[in-house]
């Protein structure tokens, strides 16, 4: 049975120093809940309104009202799950495979987007600024449509994690070379900038090639927006 103690901790989970705090986070839906499941993550507690919501072992599922839901839930309308994980350990992999790099990215829509860019071009490593949305956000993680299972996120120093690496580092910016003109490297790094900002000048002064998605509109448009052109980016890797 449920105590309110359980209750309060899970619904702390929505901000994230509770979430750092203690090691854990909260996952919302029937779909993304059980995807985590079926994944390494190992889960600390699932709570649901009806057994045959989600297919996991007998000692992690708590049968709650739907009043209790709403209680720990951070929607207006909850569904009828929701599952509690911990922090999987972070390692910075150092790898010949496309890696993935987000400077200071700050909207979770765009993040969750991203993460579910990298499920869906086979990028197994997204390494992020310590200054990047969290990616445990409970916005970033229904955006991520449960795809945070097969990426390994990490935060790390990017000034060091890159310096470390003898991978050829590409850049987007407005005024780089069109990337439908570059002869694109078979393996390498990709940083995408913040959304205001583009990517910061000490990362920048790493950059070895900087590639731009060409505009053929008008240009009232001034950029694209992070996610569509990680999306296009990674097509172009993925083709090259």
């Amino acid at each position: 049975m449920v105590v309110k103690s359980q209750i309060k901790l899970i619904k702390s989970l929505q901000q994230k120093k509770y979430r750092i705090q203690n090691g854990m986070f909260i996952v919302e839906g029937k779909k993304t809940v059980q995807e985590l499941l079926d994944s390494p993550f190992e889960a600390y507690k699932v709570f649901t309104t009806e057994l045959s919501v989600v297919s996991a072992k007998s000692d992690i599922i708590e049968i709650v009202s739907m009043a209790q839901l709403k209680q720990m839930s951070g929607l207006k309308s909850p569904n009828k799950v929701i599952g509690v994980f911990y922090f999987p350990k972070q390692e910075v992999a150092i790898s010949d495979e496309w890696t993935l790099v987000l400077d200071d990215i700050q909207d979770p829509g765009n993040m969750g987007t991203i993460i579910r860019l990298c499920d869906w071009f086979g990028i197994q490593n997204l390494v992020c600024s310590n200054n990047t949305v969290d990616c445990y956000n409970p916005k970033v993680l229904q955006a991520s449509m449960g795809s945070i299972a097969r990426v390994n996120i990490v935060y790390a120093d990017l000034e060091s994690f890159l310096k470390k690496s003898k991978l050829p580092i590409l850049g987007a910016f407005m005024s780089g070379d069109p990337v439908y003109k570059v002869k694109l490297p078979e393996t390498g790094i990709l940083i995408m900038g913040n959304e205001a900002n583009g990517i910061s000048k000490k990362i920048e002064a790493l950059i070895s090639s900087k590639i731009a998605i060409p505009q053929f509109g008008k240009k009232t448009t001034e950029s694209l927006n992070v996610a569509t052109a990680t999306a296009i980016l990674l097509n172009e890797v993925r083709r090259s």
